[in-house]
């Protein structure tokens, strides 16, 4: 198969990608995430029990960030885009920004950032780099408020749906990479691109819960394969 550069091309990556670059998914061990219940540190119920809690977790795993860089599947996916430019869109499921660090521009970060954060109460945006995370509880310099992690947690909706589901509805191609295939919405992704006549692409270690919706699926680690793929795709 060779992608015709005039094609418009929508990717959604999950946590098998940032996991080949060293940072643990929630999924991997009985719904723990770095040895937390993920309804302790990702629910806005938790946030409201034990802010301090959910602040020293997302400390933590914003400072492993400077553990880790982009992988082979992230710097695929930036060559892809160079092909591409404006017909490539990537949304992600990821919150460590590695999309963006290798260099790809059209990112949209369906789960937020932890590179970001926001007051609670106002709603004042900051970068992680502004704020003194010395405190056990970031305060908003505009109104005192609590600040929290920039992270769609679940019982949110994540960030723009309306965006994405345009994307979706008006692409040629829509590869799935990293992906389980069980949350929503992003798992429902699939559904929509095949409905509006996309040819959907799977590249994943095991084959995602919604496998029988994708085309043509690649087994396997994304960081192994994607290059390969994408130097096929693009005629390299």
């Amino acid at each position: 198969m060779r992608i015709d550069k005039d094609s418009k091309l929508v990717v959604l990556t999950g946590a098998g990608v940032s996991a080949e670059s060293g940072l643990k998914t929630f999924r991997d061990n009985d719904g723990l995430w770095e040895n937390y219940h993920v309804e302790q540190v990702a629910t806005p119920e938790a946030f409201l029990a034990d802010p301090e809690l959910v602040w020293r977790f997302y400390k933590q795993r914003y400072f492993q960030l400077n553990e880790v860089k982009p992988n082979p599947a992230h710097h695929a996916l930036k060559k892809l885009e160079d092909y591409l430019e404006d017909n490539l869109w990537l949304v992600t499921q990821n919150v460590d920004g590695l999309h963006l660090i290798a260099g790809n521009k059209n990112v949209i970060e369906m789960h937020g950032s932890l590179r970001t954060c926001f007051c609670s109460r106002c709603h004042q945006n900051y970068q992680m780099v502004e704020v003194n995370l010395d405190s056990a509880i970031p305060l908003c310099e505009k109104c005192g408020g609590y600040l929290r992690p920039d992270i769609v947690w679940f019982g949110e909706v994540p960030y723009h749906m309306g965006r994405i589901y345009n994307l979706l509805q008006n692409t040629d191609y829509f590869l799935v990479i990293g992906t389980s295939g069980i949350v929503y919405p992003a798992a429902g992704f699939l559904m929509i691109a095949m409905d509006s006549g996309a040819r959907t692409i799977g590249v994943n270690f095991e084959a995602p819960r919604n496998a029988s919706m994708i085309d043509e699926f690649h087994s396997g680690k994304a960081g192994e394969i994607l290059p390969g793929l994408v130097e096929r795709w693009i005629g390299q």
